[in-house]
């Protein structure tokens, strides 16, 4: 499988969302999409990353920009953890990694010696036509939704009130 490269279509895809319906990238053509894949559900990193994100959610709206976050947890996983931490956006259950494995982030991971598949936390930001302008790989939670809020600021103005 080739590699996703930025000015690449977004690859297209349907999965289960938190608030019970079928999602698919193509319904949010017309606005830009913060995409991001992260390990599991309530763990701290992923605490972080999903809160910071929550943060910057008010002035991602204000510049045409919907978050949407994927792990391999479940639909009801998902409930409790937006229910928890207030989450605003939607969480994606990709159970069978498959669009984990279409944006290249279901990798071979090393813990301890062992060698195991899994989700490599990244994030990607899609335009409003559905192609990639901007991916972040392998990402230290500190300060990365600071980053991917800067990208978005440079790739859409705020709207005029």
């Amino acid at each position: 499988m080739t590699q996703l490269q930025v000015g690449d279509m977004a690859p297209e895809f349907v999965l289960p969302a938190s608030n019970g319906e079928d999602v698919s990238l193509s319904d949010y053509r017309g606005k830009n999409v913060v995409l991001y894949f992260y390990p599991k559900d309530m763990t701290t990193a992923c605490i972080q990353e999903s809160c910071d994100f929550r943060d910057a959610n008010t002035e991602m709206l204000k510049r045409n920009t919907v978050i949407l976050g994927i792990s391999l947890d479940t639909v009801k996983s998902h409930q409790r953890f937006i229910e928890k931490k207030e989450l605003p956006f939607l969480l994606l259950a990709d159970v069978e990694h498959e669009v984990c494995e279409l944006y290249g982030v279901w990798q071979l991971k090393k813990l301890y010696g062992r060698e195991y598949m899994g989700l490599v936390r990244s994030t990607f930001l899609i335009n409003e036509a559905g192609r990639l302008v901007q991916e972040w790989r392998k990402v230290r939670v500190k300060g990365h939704a600071e980053q991917v809020l800067d990208a978005v600021r440079q790739l859409q103005p705020a709207a005029a009130k």
